[in-house]
């Protein structure tokens, strides 16, 4: 598969959306290029030729969470999805497929530019200095980006391995979700904001740990345990 390039992908059937959105992501000097039917999209979109892919949920012939099913069984590319749905279920049903993040219709333009950067930040090479960690049998390689239990690889998305390593690095105190959402979105998370908890969902099922490892602080945030601490139940 070909390395990413800095060009984007929207898969929309609004013409017009694709339209208005090619011009201004081209001010900011950001290609996009557009598919406006799901099976398209998901052609073009396991290319290899995105950093990022920008996906609508209802459309024609493939519509969002079968290109986002389609995409994750070859691609950990990043994805934020649209969604014209008033109710937060079809939000957390592309987190659960593996977006990173999502966005209201109708949306601010700059709102939208402001979560692709913040995820184009986040897929950036690391430091050299970033040296692998591992707790509780748990290790990450932020220079590979690669995530193992126990010596077995686990396969993690870009915003799992993000705030994976954030609750690793911090290990023993509690994490707020202001400071993950700042991680991974660079904004304060908000009480409907379902998309941390869904991450830490994920984590939990995927590295297969016990619940009191990867705790839930009600009120405040999650904790990752040390050692010492893991024996107790919260």
């Amino acid at each position: 598969m070909n390395a990413p390039s800095e060009t984007l992908l929207l898969v929309d059937d609004d013409t017009e959306l694709c339209s208005l959105m090619r011009e201004f992501f081209a001010e900011m000097n950001i290609a996009l290029e557009v598919a406006h039917d799901g099976e398209q999209g998901l052609a073009k979109a396991i290319s290899g030729r995105y950093a990022m892919v920008i996906l609508d949920v209802m459309m024609p012939r493939l519509d969002g969470f079968g290109v986002l099913m389609g995409l994750r069984r070859q691609s950990n590319v990043p994805v934020l999805m649209l969604t014209a749905r008033a109710g937060q279920q079809s939000r957390i049903q592309g987190l659960n497929e593996g977006a990173d993040d999502y966005l209201a219709k109708p949306f601010d333009p700059y709102e939208l530019l402001a979560r692709v950067r913040a995820i184009l930040r986040r897929s950036q090479p690391p430091s050299a200095s970033q040296e692998p960690i591992e707790v509780m049998g748990v290790r990450m390689d932020p220079r590979a980006r690669t995530v193992t239990r126990g010596g077995q690889p686990i396969d993690v998305t870009a915003a799992e391995f993000d705030v994976l390593e954030l609750l690793l690095r911090s290990a023993g105190r509690v994490v707020t979700r202001d400071e993950l959402a700042n991680r991974l979105y660079q904004r304060d998370s908000t009480p409907f904001d379902r998309a941390i908890d869904v991450h830490v969902s994920h984590l939990r099922k995927k590295l297969d740990i016990p619940r009191n490892w990867l705790r839930t602080i009600r009120g405040s945030g999650y904790q990752f345990c040390l050692e010492e601490n893991a024996e107790a139940e919260p």
